[in-house]
């Protein structure tokens, strides 16, 4: 007597009882679309933004780096999303390493800021003519 082999998907060692089969993984809706910003509110966040960086420090230098002049500009779109164009006071500056990744992560936690680029220029050049009146002082630089 040959036995004939039973094919694996009767078999009852392929076979799972139905309250073993794992759950249907849940499928969230896509997030609804966000309200653009007002022109008022857009200038809130500005502002709020600047106060982020004016909470950034290079380690070296006792005033923050929107007042030395080393953010150059800041842009934002109705969408809350902000790209900032920096520089440092040097290509050899040891901040360098951890500055752009500290101003991407204090304005990320603004409220209303959905996403946030940082790009690091040189051209122009940072120079003291930069440097906000009060960053002078605070720095004991005469003009």
């Amino acid at each position: 007597m040959n036995p004939q082999p039973i094919p694996l998907e009767t078999s009852r060692i392929n076979k799972q009882p139905e309250a073993a089969k794992p759950p249907a993984p849940v499928v969230e809706p896509p997030p609804a679309p966000a309200t653009p910003l007002t022109s008022a509110q857009l200038d809130l966040l500005r502002q709020q933004v600047i106060e982020a960086l004016c909470s950034c420090f290079d380690p070296e230098i006792p005033v923050n780096i929107y007042e030395l002049g080393l953010i150059y500009h800041i842009d934002l779109t109705p969408e809350g999303a902000v790209a900032i164009r920096m520089t440092l006071t040097s290509p050899a500056c040891p901040a360098a390493g951890s500055l752009p990744g500290d101003v991407k992560a204090r304005v990320q936690r603004v409220a209303g800021v959905t996403a946030v680029k940082v790009d690091v220029v040189w051209d122009p050049p940072w120079d003291k003519d930069r440097m906000s009146e009060a960053a002078k002082l605070q720095l004991g630089i005469d003009d």
